[in-house]
């Protein structure tokens, strides 16, 4: 209840300024509530013809939970340097850190009706391609194909597809996301394959490519 109090309070100072942003919606909840927490709030903008993105982090405390609500309009190409930016400055943060502090992305649950979140602190993202090695895949924007490695498969087949092999040792993944992907198609995709960062001992580094 915390935290729809913080939207309300945002939504009704913001009002007037017209300030507002449409969350990804998914149909699970991965995690229901967070207590202690920062939101963080990234918009979506047009100027002309063009997308731009605007942060607003002033309710961000170092040594809590940061909640990153991002709008769903925005392109991976503009939100997630954004996204980089945010994460360097907590990691890099001495003085007050706090190891128990966690980073989500919040979504809206279309079937539980509430807010939901997922957690993304130890998920670190590259603006360039993979080199090679292990599992490589690539989610191209608006296709229901995963390129794996030269074979495409239906995203909703990713997990059989890599539990069908009997590695002795589980080869690193790495997860290639189109940069002009939508950050609902993003998110989407990450609650879909989420098992993925259990697959091995590394969290899959994120490529935007």
């Amino acid at each position: 209840m915390r935290y729809f109090t913080l939207i309300a309070l945002f939504t009704l100072f913001s009002c007037g300024n017209k300030e507002d942003i449409l969350l990804p919606k998914a149909n699970i909840t991965i995690v229901k509530n967070v207590d202690d927490l920062s939101p963080i709030y990234i918009f979506f903008r047009t100027k002309g013809n063009d997308t731009l993105v605007e942060v607003n982090r002033k309710n961000s405390i170092i040594s809590t939970n940061w909640i990153l609500n991002v709008d769903k309009r925005l392109p991976l190409r503009l939100a997630i340097p954004e996204i980089m930016k945010l994460q360097q400055r907590k990691r890099e943060e001495k003085a007050h850190k706090n190891e128990k502090a966690e980073n989500y992305y919040s979504y809206a649950d279309t079937i539980g009706k509430n807010v939901a979140f997922i957690p993304f602190t130890n998920v670190y993202y590259r603006i360039d391609k993979p080199l090679s090695g292990g599992f490589i895949f690539y989610f191209k924007k608006d296709s229901d194909l995963v390129l794996i490695n030269n074979i495409q498969i239906k995203k909703s087949e990713v997990l059989n597809y890599v539990y069908s092999f009997n590695f002795a040792i589980n080869p690193r993944i790495e997860l290639v996301f189109d940069k002009n992907m939508s950050f609902e198609e993003y998110l989407q995709i990450k609650i879909l394959t989420r098992e993925l960062d259990t697959f091995n001992k590394e969290v899959p580094e994120e490529y935007i490519d």
